[in-house]
């Protein structure tokens, strides 16, 4: 792998990139790390699939990536390989729903060349003069799927952590990329947000709709910004009610499900507990029997989705 000595190495600008006005809104999202309920993942269909977008930068993946443990996805029809789809981290021109433009950062979470990865978005930040950075981010807690996503707010808004953050805890953590442009930028002066989704640890391996519109709407109050979710929530309506079935059909199910309601309800009613994931005595109540249950209905719905409805 070769070296690079100057973060802007690590980007090139698209030939038709368009005009970037000052004081946009970046936001950004990073998959390949703790992405529970695929949240980013589906915020980064949605942004780019349901709204107008142009690329503006790329960046280089034979630096960044590790191609084995992330190899591109090829389409294999019949006798030859048709298509080749290798992962990418781009910086895009997009406006919302009614028109607002804003700069989303997604892709992979680089493997290699962290600390010049960051100066390069720290770098852009400043060369594009945008107005603040909001990032997301979704984590597995247990927490029942019968509440609404909670979130932890970090970063130099005051205001929305008061606003939004539910959890608030003092604790140390493996970092997502994105923590370390944040702390980077807050230590520059620049605003910046990051948005850390807790999703129901027995639903962190699925695609979970409500995650994603959780995520959009924490952004959406940061930035002001405005997002298509009308199809997530459906999505996510019909998604739950495929949850529901499975747990009504189970009294062990409905227990623990149960447990996990009464700890977030007595933590969200300021009642002395240290957090919403544990009950007085620091117990975390365990989900393997709600992953065993939901096994079969997480292999239902692979099944209809290949065409088994």
């Amino acid at each position: 792998m070769g070296t690079v000595n100057h973060p802007e190495e690590l980007y090139t600008f698209d030939e038709a990139a368009p005009t970037v006005p000052a004081g946009l809104h970046l936001v950004a999202g990073l998959t390949g790390f703790a992405d529970a309920g695929s949240a980013v993942a589906q915020v980064t269909t949605s942004v780019l699939e349901d709204l107008d977008t142009q690329l503006v930068a790329e960046f280089d993946p034979d630096v960044l990536l590790d191609w084995r443990a992330r190899r591109p996805v090829i389409t294999f029809e019949h006798d030859h390989i048709a298509a080749v789809e290798p992962p990418r981290l781009e910086l895009h021109l997009v406006r919302d729903e009614i028109g607002q433009p804003f700069l989303f950062l997604s892709g992979y979470e680089p493997d290699f060349q962290w600390n010049r990865f960051v100066d390069a978005v720290t770098g852009l930040a400043a060369r594009l003069q945008v107005a603040d950075t909001t990032w997301v981010q979704s984590i597995p807690m247990p927490v029942p799927h019968t509440r609404p996503i909670s979130l932890t707010v970090s970063g130099t808004r005051a205001d929305l952590v008061e606003q939004m953050s539910v959890w608030k805890p003092e604790t140390q953590a493996p970092a997502n990329v994105l923590h370390l442009v944040e702390h980077r930028l807050a230590s520059t002066g620049s605003q910046v947000t990051g948005l850390v989704l807790l999703v129901p640890h027995y639903l962190s391996d699925t695609e979970f709709p409500d995650a994603a519109v959780a995520a959009l709407s924490g952004i959406a109050a940061a930035t002001g910004l405005i997002f298509p979710t009308d199809a997530l929530r459906e999505a996510g309506r019909e998604f739950l009610t495929r949850v529901e079935e499975q747990v009504a059909g189970n009294a062990e199910l409905q227990r623990l499900v149960g447990v996990l309601e009464e700890r977030h309800d007595t933590y969200m009613e300021g009642n002395p507990v240290a957090s919403p994931l544990t009950d007085v005595d620091g117990e975390v109540p365990t989900a393997d029997a709600i992953a065993a249950e939901l096994e079969r209905f997480l292999a239902d719905r692979r099944t209809q989705g290949d065409g088994g409805e």
